[in-house]
């Protein structure tokens, strides 16, 4: 068989987009996307298809991936299809059999929507914001209706699905290649990795490091060009402390290497859909201090491969405090964690979920 996994697009790089990679991978598929600016940093021999860029100003950027999605044809061109993200599965009409790894429904249609409604800057914004996602939640609805089976990536997640959807959805752990990750030692630095949203709450993160004059974090991560991130970052930089860096995005190596050197490993994200990095810092054997939020719950052992904790600065000074006492002693625990949900996991269960689908 022939396979094309459709993913939204290649900007900032994360979770979603390794793993539409690694699902390409290991069905020998296809990837049809929109826009690709990431792609010579994160996958080789594997063979892209852009169906054209979008606009790169919100929400035009998620209107023309729509669009795009929606008006494409690759029928005659493969024998199976897996949608990626928040807008590829609009291809879903056109393309059966199908399944979507669903990430998370669009949160700003639906458990975000006041925050992103708040975040409006004007009576006018906040309108124009309430209509649009008036008329695409309809679409997207529309759309989930032509897919076939939903796969998602935690019970967090499969919990939205049921409530804004009511489709049932099987769970399939986002992969992580666990052989890659290292522990070198525990060196003189926190990390922290993930697309410089405003969701992921990195002001929590700041604020507990300027509390923490004798620690250091150290910020990895960026965002697509025009997004509605970007002011949020540029603000997170001009009120930095001076034992807070933030690289932007660098290499998978460089990554790793500051997994396999940091002390410890922190995260705040606003009930996280699944959330990989915890994962790839335990297979660093390093300990991981998480709000007891999401996606955490289901991947960070509280007292054991870390600690689980409420969402303000206090509990993360407290947590990393403890934690940076003797760091070392979580390493086998968060090792073997982290097997629970290494990549050959998932390629079974990929491979399982596709042939269950073809017989059906």
């Amino acid at each position: 068989m022939k396979f094309a996994v459709f993913h939204d697009y290649f900007g900032a790089i994360g979770g979603g987009e390794r793993v539409a990679i690694t699902i390409a991978r290991i069905l020998n598929a296809d990837i049809i996307t929109t826009d690709i600016e990431s792609i010579q940093k994160m996958a080789s021999g594997t063979q892209f298809v852009s169906l054209g860029p979008t606009l790169k100003t919100p929400p035009f950027k998620q209107i023309s991936a729509v669009s795009r999605f929606s008006s494409c044809n690759f029928s005659d061109d493969y024998d199976f299809f897996i949608f990626s993200g928040n807008w590829a599965h609009h291809a879903g009409k056109k393309h059966h059999p199908n399944f979507w790894y669903c990430h998370t429904p669009v949160r700003a249609f639906y458990d975000l929507y006041t925050t992103f409604l708040k975040r409006q800057p004007s009576f006018i914004h906040r309108q124009a914001f309430a209509w649009w996602v008036s008329l695409y939640r309809r679409l997207d609805q529309r759309a989930v209706n032509h897919v076939d089976n939903i796969v998602t990536n935690s019970m967090n997640t499969r919990g939205r699905v049921l409530k804004y959807y009511q489709r049932n959805a099987s769970i399939i752990y986002p992969p992580v290649d666990t052989s890659l990750f290292f522990c070198k030692e525990y060196g003189d630095f926190w990390l922290s990795v993930n697309r410089l949203y405003p969701e992921k709450r990195i002001e929590l993160q700041i604020e507990a490091f300027r509390s923490l004059p004798d620690e250091r974090l150290v910020i990895v991560g960026g965002y697509a060009k025009g997004d509605h991130a970007e002011k949020y970052t540029e603000k997170l930089k001009r009120n930095i402390p001076a034992n807070v860096e933030m690289l932007g995005e660098i290499s998978d190596n460089e990554v790793l290497d500051l997994y396999a050197g940091c002390k410890g490993f922190v995260t705040t994200a606003i009930d996280e859909d699944f959330g990989i990095t915890p994962v790839e810092a335990m297979a660093s054997g390093k300990p991981v201090v998480a709000v007891r939020e999401g996606g955490y719950q289901e991947t960070v052992l509280d007292g054991v491969t870390g600690f689980l904790i409420p969402a303000d600065v206090q509990s993360l000074v407290t947590a990393i405090e403890l934690v940076s006492r003797n760091p070392e002693k979580f390493k086998e625990a968060c090792i073997r964690q982290s097997k629970t949900f290494d990549i050959h996991s998932f390629e079974e269960k990929v491979k399982t979920k596709v042939r269950e689908l073809v017989d059906s």
